[in-house]
């Protein structure tokens, strides 16, 4: 894990390019495909990947597989309650993030070594202590190296269909200071807060940043891309280590 030993320490004794602790459990639900328990630090995510033999009408007999997400939190997953989303009611936000974590997740797949199948990823957040999309990303990327394994003991497919590794993780600028990894105290308190999308090669695959309290400058911006590319690096790591 990337250390910094100089300057204040946050609110949990971390430096500013710590991430919390990660731990990925893997066959969590060892009847599905792929099963994961993401927890960075109090944040838990439950990434299960569940494996449909067809595709999308629309993608019929094109030779190739379809990648799809769905993401959603508990009731029970913050402080008060978070009423469950109804069919045709699904709040903006989950939304916008069950679409990044598919997106993120079909740059690491080849479509065409999967077969016309489906890969549905489902993240479930059990606890949520900020950064639950990173999370999510991150451990379904674990559940669907185990997905890729099942299926190639199983002879449903001929080769890997995973190219490259995504993780993704949080960074912002709080109390004028960018740090890496943010949990709720300082998400909810942050005067610039980004999320980083990467590969294994080192590319971005989505950045999204906003200005929460003041604009930020373009060293602010170099400084949040940096720690983001360490904490990534680390995530990397962790995730070959699972």
């Amino acid at each position: 894990m990337t250390r910094r030993k100089a300057g204040k320490r946050r609110h949990d004794g971390r430096g500013a390019a710590e991430l919390r602790p990660v731990t990925f459990q893997r066959d969590y639900l060892p009847h599905l495909a792929g099963s994961v328990l993401a927890s960075f630090g109090r944040t838990r995510v439950l990434c299960t990947v569940c494996v449909e033999e067809s595709v999308p009408g629309w993608m019929a007999g094109r030779g190739e597989g379809w990648l799809t997400s769905e993401y959603g939190m508990l009731p029970g997953s913050t402080d008060r309650r978070k009423p469950r989303d109804r069919s045709g009611k699904v709040d903006g936000r989950t939304v916008e993030i069950q679409r990044l974590i598919g997106r993120a997740l079909r740059q690491a797949v080849d479509l065409r070594a999967l077969g016309e199948r489906t890969l549905w990823i489902d993240c479930d957040v059990l606890q949520a202590d900020g950064g639950t999309r990173t999370a999510s990303i991150t451990g379904a990327w674990v559940a669907l190296r185990d997905a890729q394994a099942r299926l190639k003991k199983a002879r449903k497919i001929r080769k890997p269909f995973l190219r490259t590794q995504i993780a993704a993780v949080s960074a912002g600028v709080v109390d004028g200071r960018p740090v890496l990894d943010l949990d709720y105290v300082e998400d909810s308190n942050a005067g610039t807060d980004m999320n980083l999308v990467m590969t294994g090669e080192g590319n971005f695959v989505e950045i999204q940043g906003s200005a929460e309290r003041g604009a930020f400058s373009d060293a602010d911006l170099a400084s949040l891309l940096a720690l983001g590319r360490g904490g990534i690096a680390e995530l990397f790591r962790l995730q070959r280590d699972a």
